[in-house]
């Protein structure tokens, strides 16, 4: 169906669940572009009949059904359906949201329950994750659309003011560290790689190693007038939770088929500097997101979450059981940090911004199609690196 009313933008989800329901609440809050959202469909009927009567849009069978009355696809889908979705929203013609992490290697064709991700050769896993890397970029650079990487990370308000920083004040960032830990994902093919790609790397890496190439990216723009990109990796993943002796309380999540539950990584750029990434599902207490920047001219830490806004004391969890206070804490006793806008504080609602204006007017998103390509190879390339006992292993950039 054409859109009759081009200052429109109409938008299609594919994906049900957590990151659907933050997509809608932000492009809800939309300022200065008229948007509708216009449908949703996932693999689950019930799913996207919930989902729809909830929101109170319409469901569709499947993403062909859907595409012609929407403008923008947001993939909210697990990351094992990311790269089908793209190819045929951008054969299409219409834009592209989507979540991170962009794609990876989820097993051959027939991999059922018995497949170990972990097991598997890593170097034809990322020989695999860079042809399907190059498919996307070419069909989205052929196609001309749209296309917006959902890296939240990235449009925090720490990481724009040290953005605004780094451009301001000349700056040469010589080192960074960055990470995204909690006690484990609700979703419930997590840790399962025929489905994830991945675990705590490509399930939580993704955000610091994704803000800290971003501001390598700024720096070299400034500098040099083109980004600073990744040149070589080396890291190490852990199943901690697996361990022989692990003493398991029932607070964090165990339930791993084939995947890490800790990971790091160094990463090399081009002119010399490092950054150091740090994921894991073994933190309490909420998650902890941040990112820290040592430069020539300055140092900057980015608290991301936790954000020390509101402090509340509760002495019976039962008080606060209808209450949101913030997200991944295992209990409401006692103190807690209360986040009392999360989808502006950890960059939800800057990102649907950006991407909105630009899917509208014209211009690439900050965080974009370039940074997504880079992100995912640099993150496959180390579990090649941890294959390799954490040997030093190049980025094959596109």
């Amino acid at each position: 169906m054409e859109n009759t009313n081009p200052g429109t933008i109409r938008v299609g989800l594919v994906g049900a669940g957590f990151a659907g329901g933050i997509h809608v609440e932000c492009l809800q809050r939309v300022h200065g572009v008229d948007v509708e959202i216009a449908g949703v469909t996932s693999a689950t009927p019930g799913s996207r009949e919930k989902f729809g009567r909830k929101h109170g849009i319409k469901a569709y069978d499947c993403i062909e059904s859907m595409l012609g009355d929407i403008d923008v696809l947001s993939i909210c889908s697990p990351p094992y359906a990311h790269a089908e979705a793209i190819i045929r929203a951008a054969e299409a013609g219409k834009g592209i949201i989507c979540e991170k992490p962009l794609t990876g290697y989820f097993g051959p064709q027939d991999a059922g329950a018995s497949y170990r991700g972990d097991r598997e050769d890593k170097e034809r896993m990322l020989d695999y994750v860079m042809q399907a890397l190059a498919k996307i970029k070419d069909a989205v650079q052929q196609n001309g659309i749209f296309f917006g990487y959902a890296e939240n990370f990235i449009y925090t308000p720490a990481l724009q003011k040290e953005r605004e920083i780094i451009e301001k004040s000349d700056a040469q960032v010589l080192r960074m560290i960055g990470e995204e830990s909690h006690s484990g994902s609700s979703s419930p093919v997590y840790g399962i790689w025929r489905y994830a790609g991945g675990g705590s790397l490509v399930g939580k890496g993704v955000h610091p190693l994704g803000a800290v190439l971003y501001l390598k990216r700024v720096e070299g723009m400034v500098r040099h007038q083109q980004p600073i990109r990744p040149v070589s990796v080396s890291a190490r993943t852990h199943q901690l939770t697996r361990i022989e002796d692990y003493a398991d309380r029932g607070f964090l999540r165990t339930d791993y088929h084939d995947v890490e539950d800790y990971g790091f990584i160094h990463v090399v750029f081009e002119d010399g500097t490092v950054a150091d990434v740090i994921t894991s599902e073994v933190v309490l207490g909420g998650l902890y997101d941040y990112v820290e920047v040592f430069a020539n001219n300055h140092r900057t830490r980015c608290n991301i979450s936790p954000v020390k806004v509101v402090d509340t004391y509760n002495p019976s969890g039962r008080q606060y059981e209808d209450i949101y206070l913030v997200e991944k804490c295992s209990t409401k006793e006692g103190w807690s940090g209360v986040a009392t806008d999360e989808n502006f504080t950890v960059g939800y609602q800057a990102e649907m911004q950006d991407f909105m204006e630009c899917a509208c007017r014209g211009g690439r998103p900050a965080s974009d199609i370039d940074l997504a390509l880079d992100v995912t190879a640099a993150a496959y390339a180390a579990y090649l690196s941890d294959q390799n006992r954490g040997g030093e292993i190049g980025v094959p950039l596109l």
